[in-house]
């Protein structure tokens, strides 16, 4: 703790000497902190109230109108919908952004991340959209202001907040016996104000595979709990408390792989529980210069109990559960109305113990950042940005970043942005011990190798060595170099066209490797700073809104070009090192640049398109369709590289439906997801085909008194 408070002392001491340097102090009249109601606001791409259209950087913002009309339920289905973002299922369904895999991107809930990934995947599917106001999307590393994780981007849902008295509630049913029950309200007394959030998700599952035993995705259920409390203090503080809690249970059943006979069935439960805390205090000492003093914690518990029905003998019993606590300090300071500092210092702990751990692991971190804005000039806008994170496990990382944004016309916005990114080693690639007793495999964390290997050789369980390991030293983050340019054309009010480039170099991926051979036959691995890759593309977004007197259409499109290699391969391939051979007709020949598809996993090319119409008499209907090209999943031909059409998989369209009708308080909603019924059972098993749905909502609320 003495280190601590002495780590924050110095690094305010620094940053009051950095504001006497960098600007001038002079107070002006108008409090540039106050957000405009005329454009839509966000809070993620500088943490701080700004107006979207003025960031120099790319942002998304997804209204609660819009997932609505859509008729979304959970996270997961809203992110799939949007331009350069895909669901990758790989250990849950995670989101992929600007060809990075899902554990590079960081997911907020009203600013405050979550936990619980598993193999680098956080389930989307744990969040409900029911009381979301707006979820904002920031593309391109954004380590400079939210550390590690945030590599390829930065997705926040902000939820609403107890400005008013109302009440929503909704029913939904569907395909597959999914239901959906969702109570929404809030109160809004003199200087307090209160909202709570439940929702209730449930489904039957579905098999694509009747002929094998078990289900494709088994029964579950879940329900999510969140209140808020405002508490306005005084005229110049405010206190925000809020908590959310999530809980899944699931019923696992399946039969275990056989050469003959009747294959043994295993059955149990497995549940998923998911709690956060958060205090927000905010003080202003003056009309210039706000404080916001934050203190969050999360946990996060899984637990998974199996056992074969024919005698009840137990056949898997693990668990999982991690810690993340976090305190800061966040200033607001508005030098003058061109010049305007955000900066904060903070502390994390995170903890995670599991069966696969040989005990309960720590990590700790303290951290600073910075962020100036200014406006030197009409129409121009700049950002620099910094933190630094000191770790107990890694080396020391420094984040900056530059952005910057010139309206050269009425109509035309020119912006860029270039920056570092970084992910820290997580508990698993430094701390894991697990030993594969069926399969015979061993994975170690870079800091058990050592340890672990040795006892496997006095053992005499090691064959021979396939690498030095102490080559398998501390692991340094992995981290981004990335840059972003862009334009935004606005012909008319009701028209805009934006396009973005992007280019991520990225050092020291952390890959699996094999370190030894057991006597068994079977692989030592670990985990090592190897690869280096690179991301870059383009993505074009158009929209346009036509209003008549009675309807209002709005038509928008986006497209992606994406190229993801591993410079390594790229190597191999100019030096005429890399070989592939034939299946069929066995014949070796090198591997041409043009044959190298790049990373598994990623779209060269994707879109979609939306069309949202309302009307004065209540009614609404949407239709979007969302096509991928095709992918790579795997290597036939056993060269490690994605090289053969027979390694792709096919490209496709899914398209959505929706209609409604608002009848005063109630409207009720009806839809059809994968309208024609496209359905990938081997390669895309999360798919389970066309789904129809009902939903009927009903919502009050009370007309609020304005002040005098």
């Amino acid at each position: 703790m003495k280190n601590l408070l002495s780590f924050y002392r110095k690094v305010m001491l620094g940053g009051l000497l950095t504001i006497l340097v960098i600007g001038p102090t002079k107070a002006q009249d108008s409090d540039t902190l106050r957000a405009s109601d005329l454009e839509t606001v966000v809070v993620t791409a500088t943490r701080s109230e700004r107006q979207m259209g003025a960031l120099p950087m790319p942002v998304s913002v997804i209204s609660k109108q819009q997932i609505k009309q859509m008729g979304s339920l959970r996270l997961g289905d809203v992110l799939a919908e949007q331009t350069g973002l895909f669901l990758v299922n790989d250990h849950g369904s995670g989101v992929q952004i600007q060809g990075f895999n899902p554990d590079y991107t960081l997911i907020l809930v009203d600013g405050e991340p979550l936990v619980g990934r598993t193999a680098g995947t956080l389930e989307l599917s744990r969040l409900a959209v029911g009381n979301i106001k707006q979820i904002e999307i920031v593309k391109g590393p954004s380590s400079s202001l939210y550390g590690s994780e945030a590599l390829a981007g930065v997705i926040n849902i902000i939820t609403e907040n107890p400005d008013r008295t109302r009440a929503d509630v909704s029913a939904r049913y569907g395909g597959n016996h999914t239901t959906d029950l969702t109570a929404n309200g809030s109160v809004r007394v003199g200087k307090v104000g209160l909202t709570l959030f439940a929702n209730r998700f449930s489904s039957g599952g579905y098999d694509l595979s009747p002929d094998t035993p078990g289900s494709t995705v088994v029964p579950f259920h879940n329900f999510t709990i969140q209140p808020k409390l405002s508490l306005e203090l005084s005229k110049r503080s405010k206190l925000m408390l809020s908590q959310r809690y999530f809980d899944e249970r699931q019923q696992n059943r399946f039969a275990l792989s056989s050469d003959g006979g009747t294959a043994p069935m295993i059955a149990g439960e497995g549940r998923v529980r998911d709690a956060n805390y958060t205090a927000t205090y905010t003080y202003k000492l003056q009309e210039h210069l706000r404080l916001n003093f934050r203190l969050y914690h999360t946990q996060y518990h899984t637990q998974t109990q199996l056992a074969y029905e024919t005698d009840g003998r137990v056949f898997d019993d693990t668990y999982f559960r991690q810690g993340f606590t976090r305190p800061e300090i966040q200033g607001e300071w508005s030098l003058n109305e061109k010049n305007l500092l955000n900066f904060g210092v903070g502390h994390i702990a995170e903890s995670v113990e599991a069966t696969r751990y040989e005990q309960r692991q720590m990590f700790q971190t303290n951290y600073a950042f910075f962020q100036y804005e200014l406006f030197p000039r009409e129409g121009l806008h700049i950002i620099l940005g910094s933190r630094y994170d000191a770790h107990s496990a890694y080396r020391n990382q420094f984040s900056p970043k530059l952005s910057a944004s010139y309206q050269l016309t009425d109509k035309l916005l020119l912006r860029g942005s270039a920056g570092v990114g970084f992910k820290a080693p997580d508990f698993r690639q430094l701390y894991l011990n697990f030993n594969n007793a069926v399969a015979g495999y061993s994975v170690f964390g870079a800091q058990e190798l050592a340890a672990s290997l040795a006892r496997l050789e006095a053992s005499g369980q090691i064959l021979d060595l396939l690498a030095d390991p102490a080559t398998f030293g501390a692991l340094r983050p992995e981290s981004s170099r990335a840059v972003n340019l862009g334009l935004q054309y606005s012909p008319t009010e009701a028209a805009k066209i934006s396009l973005n480039l992007f280019r991520n170099d990225v050092r020291d991926l952390i890959e699996t490797q094999p370190v030894a051979r057991k006597i068994n036959g079977q692989s030592v691995f670990s985990y090592i700073n190897l690869n280096r890759v690179f991301t870059q593309g383009a993505e074009l977004e158009a929209s346009q809104r036509w209003n008549t007197d009675k309807a209002q259409f709005t038509l928008s499109g986006g497209y992606q070009f994406l190229e993801a290699k591993d410079k390594t391969i790229l190597d191999k391939i100019a030096a005429g090192n890399l070989f592939r051979r034939d299946p069929e007709t066995f014949v070796t020949e090198r591997v041409a640049r043009r044959d190298y598809g790049g990373l598994m996993g990623r779209s060269r090319h994707s879109a979609n398109v939306k069309l949202f119409y309302t009307d004065r008499n209540g009614f609404s209907a949407s239709l979007r369709g969302i096509y991928r090209g095709r992918y790579g999943f795997g290597d036939r031909n056993s060269n490690s590289v994605l090289d053969a059409a027979g390694e792709y998989v096919k490209g496709f369209m899914l398209w959505n439906i929706t209609a409604g009708k608002t009848l005063g308080a109630f409207a009720l909603q009806a839809g059809v997801d994968n309208l024609l019924n496209f359905r990938n059972p081997e390669f895309i098993p999360t798919q389970p085909g066309r789904l129809g749905w009902v939903r009927l909502s009903a919502s009050l609320e009370k007309n609020a008194k304005k002040k005098p």
